[in-house]
């Protein structure tokens, strides 16, 4: 019998909701806190180089820490959520970690400050995010779980939106009053930290590191049976928990094998910074590249939601090679482009990739993780393509200084091509 989240869920399916209410909570509570951070983010280069005199090398240091701690944390969280069987208060813990902690980077008057901010701050994003979409898989059924983490990142993007241009609306009145500004993003914090209370449990079974008897295993379409009857880890869409040595070894190996995959891709996708270099190089005016930023993000908001119905309705695994595919298109473009309408037609359609892909690798993961380890097996995913979207900045851009954009931008469209050809190998047999 599926546990009491998801017999839930399936409930409120069959009474026509769209989206269960723990979803919503969890989508108002992302929209916030991608508010707070995003009227920051944007920001931070200038403050620490024009306010508090830092180096641009103390900004590489402080945002590559930051998403070193919080990629680690990632792996930790969602195993200990998993073997706890308290998703729920890392989720709490986290996100008002980073909302109380983020504003007083207002405060800082040393770079050094920023940095522990920083860290501080992914701490929490690193203790919350794979529980989070443990507890999102647990509201969703399995006809369900696209449109579920479509919806969850169309807000976060929403929220990307948002911040950017509530922050340059108070520049606009008050120029250069950026430490006023990041106070003021205390306030959508506290929001956040009453929101975060009403998340909704999710009554898992606690992994104990035992036999298998011990976790349920799910069984999705394309599953076999192993002789006997007994269920097979190395079928597409079986979920069961081996004896405890390690999180990496406890993931069926199709999921190990999908997660290889999401890292060969992450290789090549660099930060999203060389693509805004790219647009001032080839003569966007630097005053239309925030609103570019914010457009970015309409793109990926509206993309989001259809991107994971489809994968409902079609499947993950097309649409995840299919948003690949247009990636590469995209940074082949970017590679050949030299003029502004080229460039600015190119990173608009760059949004789609996010809608396509996003929700549907969630899903995917979620469909192919056992029930009480979807916790560790977010906590992996977010792991791998961060550390590889770590790695590919740092090759990006020494290929850019040795051979110039077009061989980084050529590279990157490269990797998402293999990434898409090595996709059906993942998890052989019927797709969602």
């Amino acid at each position: 019998m599926p546990p009491p989240a998801e017999r839930r869920a399936e409930a409120e399916t069959r009474r026509g909701r769209w989206l269960p209410t723990g979803v919503w909570v969890l989508g108002g509570i992302s929209l916030l806190t991608d508010t707070a951070t995003e009227a920051i983010y944007p920001l931070l280069p200038i403050f620490l180089t024009s306010v508090l005199g830092a180096r641009a090398l103390a900004l590489g240091l402080v945002e590559g820490a930051a998403e070193a701690v919080a990629s680690l944390l990632k792996i930790v969280s969602g195993r200990l959520a998993d073997r706890l069987g308290r998703r729920r208060a890392f989720v709490i813990g986290g996100y008002s970690i980073s909302s109380l902690a983020r504003p007083f980077i207002g405060l800082a008057t040393a770079w050094g400050h920023v940095f522990a901010l920083r860290l501080v701050d992914r701490v929490g994003k690193g203790l919350r995010s794979a529980p989070r979409d443990a507890i999102l898989a647990s509201l969703a059924t399995a006809e369900t779980r696209g449109r579920v983490f479509g919806f969850h990142r169309a807000m976060d993007h929403i929220g990307a939106v948002v911040g950017p241009l509530l922050a340059a609306l108070f520049l606009w009145f008050a120029p250069g009053q950026y430490r006023t500004l990041f106070l003021l993003t205390l306030i959508p914090g506290l929001a956040v930290v009453a929101l975060v209370l009403k998340t909704p449990h999710d009554e898992r079974p606690r992994d104990t590191g035992g036999s298998h008897s011990e976790v349920r295993t799910e069984v999705l379409p394309g599953a076999a049976s192993a002789p006997g009857g007994a269920m097979s880890t190395d079928e597409p869409g079986i979920a069961t928990s081996p004896a405890s040595r390690g999180s990496w070894p406890l993931l069926p190996r199709h999921l190990q094998r999908l997660l290889l995959v999401l890292f060969v891709f992450a290789l090549g996708n660099s930060t999203d910074a060389y693509l805004l270099l790219r647009l001032s190089k080839v003569g966007v005016a630097t005053p239309l590249v925030p609103l570019l930023w914010a457009g970015l993000h309409v793109v990926k908001a509206s993309t989001s939601l259809l991107g994971g119905e489809l994968a409902d309705r079609v499947g993950r695994r097309p649409l995840i090679a299919g948003g690949w595919l247009l990636y590469a298109f995209v940074y082949a473009g970017f590679a050949w482009a030299t003029t502004p309408s080229v460039a600015v037609a190119l990173f608009l359609v760059y949004g789609v990739f996010f809608g396509l892909t996003e929700g549907a690798e969630k899903a995917l993961v979620a469909d192919l993780a056992p029930l009480a380890l979807r916790g560790t097996a977010f906590g992996w995913y977010h792991a791998v393509t961060g550390f590889g979207v770590l790695g590919a900045s740092v090759v990006f851009g020494l290929v850019w200084e040795w051979r110039g954009a077009a061989w980084a931008f050529g590279l990157g469209a490269f990797l998402a091509l293999a990434a898409a050809m090595l996709l059906p190998s993942t998890a052989p047999g019927r797709d969602r």
